[in-house]
């Protein structure tokens, strides 16, 4: 399957952004918690640099608890601190805010210990289209100052936020990569809708989704992604292929048409209406 997109807006919003990132002290990188690996830009590394970095996995809501933990076990085996967040209700943005603040304390003490004046910490929050940046940021803020929605490409540039007397925020657009050499992560990004401008066809990408979560049922058993599937739409979707099932669906339901049949079924996903469902779980 290709999959095609368009950066337009984003390519420009990430020459912006490299220059923004010399004046910025740290990253808060958002994640999307349904697929947090395939949501990491492959140039974090290097934009970061020596910077202090803040990861936050968003859509805490989207996946079951024990998969969350198993993300949490992963992350900190590898000497990182996740902080789960559901930005949409607020949760864990608490200690978002608390990260923030200590990398803020440590950035002005040494410059008062260089002789300089403290100052507002400035922080730049990055991550893909759609992950829940401007959401974050307008619970860090406790009140809406950026638009915020579940699609991508909302924040079309690059818009700095005072937060509080210590810290600033650079809310920037969502940045993917020009090319993805990964054909299955850019098939999740497609799924969950955080890719931006894009071209695919939504059956094979619906497919795709069906296929993914028969795998994940099976790989963690207890999930019960499969079950809800059934439940919803009858058909069974281990007794065929992806691309069966939502033929199948189409037959019973909408008269054939296989394209409707498909947009509901992403759709129905995309908005949580099949349960927590992971897309990803930590490598071995």
């Amino acid at each position: 399957m290709t999959i095609q997109w368009y950066p337009g807006h984003i390519a420009k919003a990430e020459r912006q952004l490299k220059e923004q990132l010399k004046l910025v002290d740290v990253v808060l990188e958002v994640r999307d918690a349904r697929i947090p690996l395939t949501t990491h830009h492959p140039q974090v590394q290097e934009w970061v640099g020596s910077k202090e970095r803040v990861l936050v996995i968003n859509r805490v809501d989207t996946i079951p608890k024990v998969v969350e933990n198993e993300w949490r076990t992963w992350f900190e085996e590898r000497g990182e601190t996740p902080y789960f967040t559901n930005a949409q209700q607020g949760d864990g943005v608490r200690a978002v805010a608390q990260a923030a603040k200590s990398v803020s304390d440590r950035v002005n003490r040494r410059r008062r210990d260089r002789g300089m004046r403290p100052r507002p910490v400035r922080a730049v929050v990055i991550g893909f289209p759609n992950v829940g940046k401007s959401a974050l940021i307008n619970r860090l803020l406790g009140r809406r100052v950026v638009e915020s929605a579940r699609r991508p490409g909302v924040t079309r540039q690059l818009r700095w936020v005072k937060i509080s007397k210590e810290l600033e925020l650079l809310d920037a657009p969502g940045v993917i990569p020009t090319k993805l050499d990964d054909p299955q992560g850019a098939v999740k990004l497609a799924i969950c809708d955080d890719i931006g401008d894009a071209a695919y066809e939504n059956l094979l990408v619906a497919a795709e989704l069906v296929e993914l979560i028969c795998f994940m049922d099976d790989s963690f058993p207890g999930m019960g992604a499969a079950q809800t599937l059934k439940s919803r739409y009858d058909p069974d979707p281990f007794a065929s292929s992806g691309e069966q099932y939502i033929h199948a669906i189409a037959e019973s339901r909408y008269q054939g048409d296989v394209e409707r049949a498909a947009r509901q079924l992403l759709n129905d996903f995309r908005k949580g209406l099949l349960g927590a469902i992971a897309l990803e779980l930590p490598p071995i």
